[in-house]
């Protein structure tokens, strides 16, 4: 009999890892950067991971980004050649302090981190602008994370990055908001506890950017060959430089250096990332490239070190400092593996939603759920209460434009329970626009909303257009330049224009994102839904 059952076990677990192995990867078919010949395209994820941060765990690359006011936060992608990306968990389930977060907080929240591998676990720092610099660490990048631990509170207090010396010591280098601290383009270095869960006020500064800098922030830390390297952004998100500074001493004075700068290319800002070693000894630097509407991609630089200082790039116009490549050969990590990008496309057949999407604010329950029926189910909920506009709304389920052109569509169907219910699809950003289709007393109508925002949102319609069946393929072209235009079909072949054509706007500090809402005018006991049967992205 126990025999019978250890084989049962090993079948068993065979099966397992066979369905595993055979487990799909995911290829958008609105932009790849793997080229399939050995070489790759920048940028290597054409969608806004801000503030991108990297570490190498054996054979395996795992990356974090600023999540800002989108919840989950943190985003964890991983990675086996630096190239192909997958989403494969958030770090941040719920942004505290909760009160703040259960409301829209544009811009807030969770800015640039970074993420590190000690002693066996995973640290991720990050800093909230409006409350201080947090910890939270896992064993396991997947998860689950830890609860945040305020280790340092203040005011402006942004862009941390730990360093654990060879003699035991804990190091935090961070830099300043100006908004916030009425201070700003200064790096500091202050000392840590041995668990890292307290940075002392005993900063000291290693650098004033004011002087040459411009604008200096984003600091990585890192040491080699008994130098202490800060890896720093400096000259302006969109404008700027990579600037390195490097020292014998923890405290300084440090030498500084520009390794990386847009020059005669169509890269602008190329800046602030990570320094990644492979198992083979190459080394790269990941970094972000902001493109307006569409947010900060990111982009994979060669990288060699001479006489103890980074060398970024290729210097195409030998002026000793390196400009970002747009194709260039793959790294070197000694196997192949398949080609793949984070996903955008959702069937919704699982019954955990998909990894693309966030909400604006920390999820509710009553907002919508997951099923076994092949669609999400999302719940008309009164969360405008006060501006009356979209713009507030928390329960928008939204993910990030995937490339620079694309067609997303979508089948869904709308089941109003209550006179005003409506849902739809939107693009969403400082501007946005929407295809609302609405129950007005007891008839479904659809019509273009654009809202325009100049210190207020002012927000315009089309004529409605009266829809007699409840279930509907909404669908947005977006070409180049972010110029969105809307189109609607109850077959999914004859597809006819709607509205006017919207050029999509950024978000505050993030790139323009797009997805569905469903709302309520009234507060009752019973709301109305709407099933979202798949939403798929196109070129």
């Amino acid at each position: 009999m126990k025999h019978t059952q250890g084989i049962f076990i090993i079948l068993f677990f065979c099966l397992i890892q066979k369905n595993f192995s055979q487990e799909k990867t995911f290829v958008s078919q609105a932009w790849v950067s793997d080229n399939g010949n050995g070489t790759y395209t920048n940028p290597i994820i054409n969608a806004d991971y801000s503030d991108p941060d990297v570490v190498r765990v054996g054979d395996d690359f795992y990356m974090t980004a600023s999540s800002f006011n989108c919840i989950p936060g943190l985003p964890i992608l991983h990675s086996k050649d630096l190239v192909n990306w997958k989403i494969i968990a958030y770090a941040l389930t719920k942004q505290i302090p909760v009160e703040t977060y259960d409301k829209v907080q544009h811009g807030n929240g969770v800015w640039a981190p970074s993420i590190n591998f000690h002693n066996n676990e995973f640290y991720i720092y990050y800093p909230d602008p409006d409350f201080g610099i947090y910890m939270i660490k896992s064993k396991k990048p997947e998860g689950p994370w830890s609860e945040p631990i305020l280790v340092k509170a203040g005011l402006g207090l942004i862009d941390p990055s730990p360093l654990w010396d060879d003699d035991g010591k804990v190091y935090l280098v961070h830099a300043f908001a100006g908004s916030r601290a009425q201070i700003k383009s200064l790096l500091v270095i202050c000392t840590m506890n041995a668990e890292g869960t307290i940075a002392y006020n005993d900063g000291v500064m290693i650098i004033d950017g004011h002087e040459s800098e411009g604008t200096i922030e984003g600091p990585k830390f890192y040491k080699r060959n008994n130098y202490y390297y800060v890896f720093a952004p400096a000259g302006g998100v969109a404008t700027g430089w990579q600037t390195v500074l490097r020292a014998k001493n923890i405290y300084g004075p440090y030498e500084k250096k520009k390794v990386l700068e847009q020059g005669k290319t169509t890269i602008n800002g190329p800046h602030q990332g990570a320094w990644i070693q492979t198992q083979t000894g190459e080394d790269w630097f990941i970094h972000f490239q902001d493109k307006g509407v569409y947010g900060r991609v990111v982009h994979l630089q060669p990288m060699k070190w001479e006489n103890d200082w980074p060398k970024m790039g290729v210097d195409f116009d030998k002026n000793g400092i390196g400009e970002p490549v747009t194709t260039f050969k793959k790294p070197n990590i000694g196997k192949s593996y398949p080609i793949e990008t984070p996903a955008d496309s959702d069937e919704f057949n699982s019954t955990k939603l998909g990894l693309q999407w966030q909400w604006q604010a920390n999820a509710q329950i009553n907002w919508g759920f997951s099923t076994s029926l092949g669609y999400f189910n999302l719940f008309c909920q009164t969360t405008i209460k006060d501006t009356k506009n979209i713009f507030e709304a928390p329960n928008l389920l939204l993910q990030k434009f995937p490339a620079e052109t694309f067609t997303a569509t979508t089948k869904m169907t709308f089941n109003a329970r209550l006179n005003g219910e409506s849902t739809g699809l939107i693009i969403m950003g400082l501007d946005y626009s929407y295809l609302c289709f609405k129950n007005e007393n007891g008839k479904l109508y659809l019509n273009q909303k654009t809202g325009t925002f100049n210190k207020t949102i002012s927000e315009t319609e089309t004529n409605p257009v009266l829809i007699t069946n409840n279930t509907i393929y909404l669908r947005v072209k977006v070409t180049k330049g972010g110029i969105c235009s809307f189109f609607y079909s109850m077959d999914d072949e004859k597809y006819q224009a709607i509205g006017n054509e919207f050029t999509a706007k950024e978000g505050k500090w993030i790139g323009a994102k797009l997805g569905f809402f469903a709302l309520s005018e009234k507060v009752t006991n019973d709301s109305g839904n709407v099933a979202i049967d798949w939403f798929r992205i196109t070129k």
